[in-house]
């Protein structure tokens, strides 16, 4: 994998052939749907689905092939990791969908899978929203980590999400990522992406956290009610 700072990510554009690309963000359910699992709160705004009934036959397809022996032997050969292993149970993965005011605070994501008990290590992201604006917000956002705080320090890169590019990211180095700034997309428009993530066999010293670690927006620093859901939903 790139040696990037603030920790070990790679951009990959036009990850899957045009066609199967455009398929897959057809196939995305409406937004209205029932079928969402719906967060909305201070520190994230969003829907995701990671129920295999509900996927279109080429998404379905493509996250079976995401998450085959042959696509991991690749992950292992281009990152170097000699272990890692799929989450065929698409545990916080499947299909991510934003309207407009969808955002997610810069977060560190789930250490320890809470069945599985591996460690979470790569992040596989691709955006599927043809003619997204960049001015609509939505971009991913990579900080660095201030180690005697415990929380993000500075923004060091942000990655626009064209249609079909993909980030890879390792999880495991205090890996503070998100979009905290609310869509402002119009009427229509979503900002949606696939996630797939990959374990590995959990080092001695793992962070145990079996949930996401949200950092408050500089907004949201003083607010104790804030503070407080931060630190109940890392417990759930």
């Amino acid at each position: 994998m790139a040696i990037n700072f603030p920790f070990y990510y790679q951009v990959i554009d036009n990850f899957f052939n045009q066609e199967q690309a455009k398929t897959i963000s057809k196939e995305f359910p409406e937004y209205n749907s029932d079928i969402w699992f719906c967060y909305n709160n201070p520190l994230e705004n969003k829907k995701t689905c990671n129920n295999w009934y509900q996927f279109g036959p080429e998404t379905y397809k493509t996250l079976t092939m995401l998450n085959s022996k042959e696509f991991i032997k690749q992950l292992q050969k281009i990152t170097g990791i000699s272990k890692l292993y799929p989450d065929i149970g698409l545990h916080g993965g499947g299909l991510h969908i934003h309207g407009t005011g969808g955002k997610l605070n810069v977060h560190l994501d789930y250490s320890i899978h809470p069945k599985l008990k591996l460690q979470r290590k790569l992040n596989l992201i691709i955006y599927l929203e043809e003619d997204w604006n960049p001015k609509w917000g939505g971009n991913l956002e990579l900080w660095s980590h201030n180690k005697e705080k415990n929380k993000p320090d500075k923004r060091f890169v942000t990655i626009d999400n064209v249609f079909n590019r993909a980030v890879l990211f390792d999880t495991t180095q205090n890996s503070w990522h998100g979009f905290p700034e609310p869509l402002t997309c119009p009427e229509g428009k979503y900002r949606k992406s696939l996630a797939v993530y990959y374990l590995t066999d959990p080092p001695e010293d793992t962070d145990t956290r079996s949930r996401a670690l949200y950092a408050p927006t500089k907004e949201q620093e003083s607010n104790p009610e804030i503070l407080k859901l931060i630190e109940e939903r890392v417990k759930l």
